[in-house]
C-alpha cells in the first residue's frame, strides 16, 4: 500500500521563512535547548502526512529527509498510526529486558528471518543506532576476546563514546571528547570517484591498506572485528566497488575477524533491498539496524547469528530497547516494505537516479551521481577535472531548495543526499528534480 498526498499543493510556501510562529519557537529554542544540535535550515515542523511537512506556518514541503533516512513508510502513514495507537491502548511499557511480551517477541522472529543470510539469528534489541552499534562493539570483544576493531575513515557510526570511536566522518564530532575507547583503527573507505582507480584496482588498495596493518602495526589475531557501512552514509552516500564487501569479508574470515554490517541508514528498504548487503551477496557476522526500522518510533536493532552471540544474562541489557509501541510500529513496518514499498525503492530509485544524472549535461557543477535505491548521493565540484569540492555551493544549495519548498541535506563535504520517505512516485521524483535544478542554477551562477 503506497500512501500518497492527495488534495494539497505540495510544495506550497505561503509566508517569509521561517514564518512569524516558527520565529518565535526558534528563539526559544536558543534559549533552553542544547547548542550542540546542529539545524540546516530554520523549519519548525507542525505535521506530516507521506512526503510532505507542513510547518506551524502552514507552509507545505516536500520531504527528500524522511527524517535523516527514518520515516521510511511516509510521515504518519495510516497502518503505522492505528498499530501505535492499538497496542499503546494495551500495554505501553514493561522491559523486555526483565520480562516477556508478544510484541518483541514477534519482531525478534521476524528480523531473525529478514536478516541476510541462512545462519540462525538472534536479537538484541535498542533504542537508536548508536546503541545498535554499542552493543555490537561490546558482543565482537566478548565473542572473541580480542581488543581491536577496525572502521573506515568517512564512516558515521553514533556519537556515544563507543560509537564516536568508530565514527571517522568529522573531527568536530570527535573534538574535545578524548580519550576515546581504545583499540579502532581506522583504514581509507574505497571511493571510485575521488580516486579515479577502476573496481578492481580501487579495491585492492584498501584490501592492501589492511594487509600492511596486520604486517605492521595491527596483529590481525588481536583484532575483534571491522565495522563497515554497506555503503557510506554521512561520508557522502559512496558506493563501493562490486568486489569489495566480498573481498573484505574473505580476508576478514581468514583471520576470524567478525565482519559488522552498519545498516542503520542503508538498511529496511532504503536500497531496494530489505538490507543493502543484499546487493552484494554479503552474511553479515553482526548487523545494526536501526532509523527506517520503526517508521519514525525510536528502535534499534543488533542482529547476529546465533553463534557469535553467545554472551550470557546480564552481560549486555536495555530497560527501553523493544519497547512494544516501537516493536508493533517495526512489525507494520516491515509488512509494508514487503508488500510494496522495497520494491518502489527500487523502481522509483532507479528513475530519480536517471533523472539526476541527466542534469550533468546541464550543470556543470555536478560531479558524480550515485547510489542503489532512494539512497542517492550527487557530489557537488568546482572543476570537473580536477574534482575540486564545491563546499559552500553544497550548503547555499540546500538552502535555495528549502526556500523553494524541497528539504534536502548534505552528506560528506560537498554532496547533497536523496533519502525521501519509500512511498514517493515518480511525480514527485519529477518535482524535486525539477527544483533541485532551478535551486542549482540560481547558486551557481
Amino acid at each position: 500500500m503506497l500512501m500518497r498526498n492527495t488534495n494539497m499543493t505540495v510544495p506550497e510556501i505561503k509566508t517569509e521563512l521561517p514564518g512569524p510562529v516558527a520565529q518565535k519557537l526558534i528563539a526559544t529554542d536558543e534559549q533552553f535547548t542544547s547548542p550542540s544540535y546542529t539545524r540546516d535550515y530554520p523549519l519548525v515542523v507542525g505535521r506530516g502526512q507521506g512526503a510532505m511537512i507542513e510547518d506551524v506556518d502552514g507552509n507545505r514541503f516536500l520531504d527528500f529527509t524522511s527524517g535523516i533516512a527514518v520515516c521510511s513508510t511516509g510521515h504518519c502513514h495510516p497502518r503505522i498510526v492505528d498499530a501505535i495507537q492499538r497496542q499503546a491502548a494495551s500495554l505501553i511499557h514493561m522491559s523486555g529486558t526483565d520480562f516477556y511480551y508478544e510484541p518483541q517477541v514477534r519482531l525478534a522472529e521476524k528480523l531473525a528471518a529478514v536478516a541476510p543470510g541462512n545462519s540462525p539469528k538472534k536479537v538484541f534489541f535498542t533504542n537508536s543506532g548508536a546503541e545498535s552499534v554499542e552493543a555490537a562493539f561490546k558482543l565482537a570483544r566478548y565473542h572473541t576476546r580480542r581488543p581491536r576493531v577496525l572502521a573506515f575513515k568517512g564512516a558515521f557510526h553514533g556519537r556515544t563514546m563507543g560509537a564516536l570511536s568508530l565514527t571517522g566522518s568529522k573531527a568536530i564530532q570527535r573534538a574535545g571528547f578524548a580519550p576515546l575507547v581504545p583499540g579502532v583503527t581506522h583504514v581509507d573507505y574505497p571511493n571510485m570517484y575521488r580516486s579515479g582507480l577502476d573496481e578492481e584496482a580501487c579495491t585492492d588498495a584498501t584490501i592492501r591498506q589492511i594487509e600492511e596493518l596486520f604486517a605492521q602495526t595491527v596483529p590481525a589475531e588481536e583484532v575483534a572485528a571491522i565495522f563497515v557501512e554497506p555503503i557510506q552514509g554521512e561520508g557522502g552516500y559512496i558506493v563501493p566497488p562490486a568486489n569489495f564487501h566480498r573481498r573484505l569479508k574473505e580476508l576478514m574470515d581468514k583471520h576470524g575477524i567478525l565482519f559488522i554490517a552498519d545498516e542503520v541508514q542503508a538498511g529496511m528498504g532504503r536500497t531496494g533491498k530489505m538490507y543493502a548487503m543484499e546487493h552484494w551477496g554479503i552474511e553479515p557476522d553482526i548487523l545494526c539496524s536501526a532509523k527506517g526500522i520503526a517508521s519514525g518510533m525510536p528502535l534499534g536493532a543488533m542482529i547476529a547469528k546465533e553463534s557469535v552471540m553467545n554472551w550470557v544474562p546480564g552481560s549486555h541489557a536495555s530497560t527501553y530497547g523493544g519497547n512494544p509501541i516501537c516493536c508493533a510500529a517495526a512489525l507494520e513496518t516491515i509488512a509494508l516494505l514487503e508488500e510494496s514499498l522495497i520494491n518502489n525503492s527500487a523502481l522509483v530509485g532507479g528513475y530519480l537516479q536517471d533523472r539526476l544524472a541527466g542534469l550533468m549535461e546541464e550543470h556543470e557543477v555536478i560531479g558524480d551521481v550515485r547510489g542503489k535505491g532512494l539512497m542517492i548521493g550527487v557530489e557537488l565540484v568546482k572543476n570537473r577535472e580536477t574534482k575540486e569540492r564545491a563546499v559552500d555551493l553544497r550548503n547555499e544549495l540546500v538552502h535555495a531548495c528549502y526556500r523553494r519548498g524541497l528539504l534536502m541535506l548534505g552528506c560528506g563535504p560537498n554532496t547533497i543526499r536523496f533519502c525521501p520517505p519509500l512511498m514517493i512516485t515518480k511525480d514527485d521524483a519529477e518535482t524535486a528534480t525539477r527544483i533541485f535544478s532551478e535551486a542549482l542554477r540560481e547558486v551557481s551562477e
